[in-house]
């Protein structure tokens, strides 16, 4: 790291991210049990050293040498290869081999843990390593994902036979996964699916037909959407299938990669266009259910995406605290002046936000997933939930911490606009901001969402020991939310969506928000609470000079 003192430009690079980071270590010592959280410790601390470091680096290089396709060998046979830049290979190893982060949710030991771990370890694991890379974690994501789905809905014959190489930590002999479900003339409408599945005279099912964007599109394995022939119009026709990239003959798999995207941001990770010309596919779970099997996966794949907005949002966020408390201007330090401290509020507000709905959603998670009934309708509403704030927050936050960098933020040579790009992809990948809003909807009419939210809310503002006018003001803000929640559900929910779900969002962390610093004794986490309250849910004139609290700005 630079010497600052001696040097006017503050560089952050080399700091450990997680030994630095104080209130991810009092969330963690109030989230995760004692034992586990000590050995976890000298992971998070190596990770949170190489993510200030060497990983931050290797993103770097693999930003400026994205991947490359190349259709035929050099000898001129048609092998297609997409050619990684060596950094990209590097992290991959990092990423999927030492730290298991697409095999350690299906795993009964990783990382010298004997037993399964809870979600909430992989979503640190996640939170730091996205501080220096997006763009493999989405591959991470997938694959991850992919390894859940098939589990759950895949035949005994296809979990025996495909799912050592997706849970092995051997870097040499591991799978990744892919999701192919975009088309051209579908995008987010399923229904509208137009890819053919057909049966060869041995029973085998092949595909036929273009997905427009598919991310890592050489994985070895991917999940697909199609209709099989003879089945009906819309999305009870539509199936999941299995497509493997290599036959049991060692031969490629008839599909091919048509090109790769020139993508904004995730640029170290190939995202292309696939054209499936009878290719051999498994089908998974029952036919004509493929949107509900691969809802399961996609809705993994959404709380991964709130984990990552996140980590952007922490990352931007540190970046332009150290800048600011080390960068000295018209005699001050730029943290000494009342407009820089109300600027940084406003960065650390969404992204604290962001990090408490991160824990809460991976708490319903394991509850969920370890047979807790009452558990699934919460996690059904947090994950869109996170999934729509979160990343709309994340372009925002990362954009204005660029600006706290002045003009060097917007040089290449730095991570801001590396932070800038990849944040925009948060409210696309895996439905856009409309879509989910709309999903949110969906949870509380079709899975009665709204009461164990409230329940589960409520619960943690009866334990918080807070200002009674404050909880009083938190259980207020909830119940009008909720009840917007309602009237956009009866209302047909195209309207108010977005409204209600960014309503619930605020009220949801900001309760959180509060449980969590009487529970650790952080006042900065209560006054955070008190900032969404403020600034985030309760009405307010524009025009009005009212006092605020202190560090906050009256703009939005």
């Amino acid at each position: 790291m630079a010497d600052t003192a001696a040097h006017p430009v503050p560089d952050r690079h080399g700091q450990n991210l997680f030994s630095t980071d104080t209130e991810l270590q009092r969330l963690l010592a109030l989230y995760l049990p004692p034992d586990l959280l000590a050995h976890m410790q000298p992971h998070f601390e190596r990770l949170g050293g190489l993510a200030g470091g060497l990983l931050d680096e290797l993103a770097g290089t693999a930003d400026r040498n994205p991947p490359t396709l190349a259709h035929r060998t050099r000898t001129g046979l048609d092998r297609q290869e997409i050619v990684k830049h060596p950094a990209y290979v590097q992290m991959e190893r990092l990423a999927l081999s030492e730290f298991g982060l697409a095999a350690i949710s299906h795993r009964d030991e990783t990382l010298g843990w004997k037993g399964k771990m809870p979600p909430l370890v992989k979503y640190v694991l996640t939170f730091l390593f996205v501080q220096a890379e997006f763009g493999l974690c989405c591959p991470v994501s997938m694959t991850d994902s992919l390894t859940r789905t098939l589990k759950k809905f895949g035949s005994p014959e296809l979990v025996a036979r495909f799912l050592p190489r997706l849970t092995t930590l051997d870097f040499d002999t591991l799978a990744q996964g892919a999701m192919f479900m975009t088309e051209q003339a579908a995008g987010s409408d399923i229904a509208a699916t137009q890819t053919r599945a057909t049966q060869d005279a041995a029973g085998q099912w092949r595909l036929t037909g273009d997905k427009w964007f598919c991310s890592n599109p050489d994985a070895d394995f991917a999940m697909v959407l199609a209709r099989p022939e003879g089945a009906p119009a819309g999305m009870k026709g539509v199936s999941l299938f299995l497509l493997p990239r290599t036959l049991e003959d060692g031969s490629a798999n008839h599909y091919r990669i048509i090109r790769l995207k020139d993508k904004l941001g995730t640029r170290s990770m190939a995202s292309g266009e696939i054209r499936l010309e009878g290719a051999v596919a498994y089908l998974v779970g029952e036919p004509g259910r493929g949107f509900v099997q691969m809802a399961d996966m996609v809705n993994n794949s959404r709380l991964s995406n709130g984990v990552r907005a996140a980590g952007l949002m922490r990352r931007a966020v540190a970046e332009a605290e150290f800048i600011a408390s080390e960068r000295r201007a018209f005699g001050k330090r730029l943290a000494d002046m009342p407009l820089m401290q109300r600027q940084l509020q406003k960065l650390r507000l969404p992204a604290e936000q962001a990090r408490s709905m991160v824990f809460q959603t991976a708490l319903a998670l394991a509850r969920s997933d370890g047979g807790d009934a009452a558990a699934y309708p919460l996690l059904r509403i947090l994950t869109p939930l996170i999934k729509f704030r979160a990343c709309r927050d994340a372009r925002k936050v990362t954009g204005d911490a660029m600006e706290v960098r002045g003009g060097c933020g917007y040089i290449e040579e730095w991570a801001d606009p590396r932070l800038v790009r990849d944040a925009h992809l948060g409210s696309i990948w895996e439905g856009t901001s409309n879509i989910v809003a709309l999903d949110v909807i969906r949870a509380v009419t079709r899975e009665n969402s709204l009461p164990a939210l409230e329940a589960h809310f409520g619960a943690l503002l009866a334990e918080a020991e807070i200002a009674p006018a404050f909880a009083a003001a938190l259980r207020d803000a909830l119940g009008r939310a909720s009840a917007l929640a309602r009237q956009a559900a009866q209302e047909g929910g195209d309207l108010l969506a977005r409204q209600a779900a960014s309503a619930l969002y605020h009220c949801c962390s900001a309760i959180a928000m509060a449980w969590e610093g009487a529970r650790t004794g952080s006042a900065q986490r209560v006054q955070w609470a008190q900032g969404v309250l403020l600034h985030r849910v309760l009405p307010r004139d524009p025009l009005s000079a009212d006092a605020v609290p202190a560090g906050w700005n009256t703009a939005s």
